[in-house]
């Protein structure tokens, strides 16, 4: 018994999302009760954790800034299922597109990237990064996110919505984009995305010594990244009706769901940009914030556009005037953080309280 125990606990990640698969399967067509909803979001939050293991040692193989796409790609499949299964439910989600990827944006580009600056600079002063790569990839977002989410509030077609030959449109423009900035942030300007150097030498990296992993165990950690995704999308839309039934029993609005949503699904993320801030790695840690909320519109937006085709009802895109208040900020905001190519806590803490007022203003509109 002690053996397995042991086993167990140096195998963690291995035996989570197993464990979250077979959650997954005998509770398909099960109601869940309380005892239930609590196991599900614990197994949930693991299987979590477990994502974040195997997605650090893919990423630890294939270098930066490949590693930063494993895991921005593979949250927003999760992201693209969850919020396509939600919408063919049957139930009454014209904006959940709109509030998924909108509150994916806010999270990433100042929940995440508060919090990366805040631990990056907490015993460095200031933290240092490639303003090149990062102001590139802070342009593709608002470019996307202006295209698909703003621009839809003010077209002649009724409502925050676009006609199909403009959601045509914003879908190619889109997946263009993405297209567009993947190929600079991995072939064309590759040294963009990598840390910076001082004085001809290289930023320290905490874990720049450490033995890279076996191809055997890449493809293991892959493996094993794809069954905990699978778990983590499915555990997520078990707990979609709790969630949507919490939302409503404490009075927040009903387009909180899509924050918490967007929360779930990029906890990943968030963790794996604060380990790497914490390690010196603050190049890392705004790739994979950036290009979380990038891969989040360039791929979801397209995706959804995609879906229509059998979703029934309208699919409302465009934010209201708070929310694009909020936007316009964020931008302004993290343009100043960028340029200089350095950060002090200050910034960070701006980026977090524009987080919390992100979040105020979902539960009091």
């Amino acid at each position: 018994m002690k053996a397995a125990a042991a086993w167990a606990v140096r195998y963690w990640a291995v035996v989570v999302p197993v464990i979250g698969v077979v959650l997954l399967v005998a509770e398909w067509n099960v109601t869940l009760g309380p005892v239930l909803v609590t196991l599900t979001a614990i197994v949930l939050a693991g299987t979590v954790l477990a994502a974040v293991q195997h997605a650090e040692v893919v990423a630890h193989k294939v270098g930066e800034p490949f590693g930063s796409l494993v895991l921005a790609v593979a949250v927003t499949v999760i992201e693209v299922a969850l919020i396509v299964t939600l919408m063919t439910s049957g139930k009454d989600t014209p904006t959940l597109a709109r509030d998924t990827v909108f509150s994916a944006v806010m999270i990433t580009m100042n929940g995440i990237v508060g919090l990366s600056i805040l631990l990056g600079a907490s015993r460095r002063t200031t933290t240092r990064f490639n303003a090149e790569g990062t102001g590139a990839a802070l342009a593709t977002v608002t470019a996307l996110a202006t295209l698909t989410l703003v621009l839809p509030t003010f077209t002649a077609t009724p409502g925050p919505q676009f006609s199909p030959a403009q959601l045509v449109f914003a879908a190619i423009a889109s997946v263009a984009l993405y297209a567009m900035f993947v190929f600079t942030q991995t072939v064309a300007h590759r040294d963009f995305f990598m840390p910076v150097r001082t004085n001809g030498n290289p930023v320290a990296d905490e874990d720049a010594h450490a033995e890279a992993p076996s191809t055997r165990q890449t493809y293991t950690s892959l493996g094993l990244l794809v069954v905990a995704l699978v778990a983590v999308v499915g555990l997520a839309k078990l707990e979609s009706h709790p969630i949507e039934v919490g939302v409503a029993a404490i009075g927040f609005p009903k387009t909180f769901v899509g924050v918490v949503i967007a929360l779930l699904v990029l906890l990943p993320e968030g963790i794996a940009a604060a380990k790497a801030a914490s390690r010196n790695r603050m190049q890392t840690s705004l790739n994979l914030a950036l290009g979380s909320a990038m891969a989040s519109i360039g791929l979801t937006i397209p995706a959804i556009a995609l879906a229509s085709i059998w979703l029934t009802g309208p699919l409302l895109l465009g934010l209201g005037a708070s929310q694009i208040v909020l936007f316009v900020l964020t931008v302004i905001v993290s343009v100043l953080t960028v340029v200089p190519g350095r950060a002090a806590r200050l910034q960070g803490g701006v980026h977090l309280v524009l987080f919390a007022a992100f979040i105020f203003l979902s539960i009091v509109p």
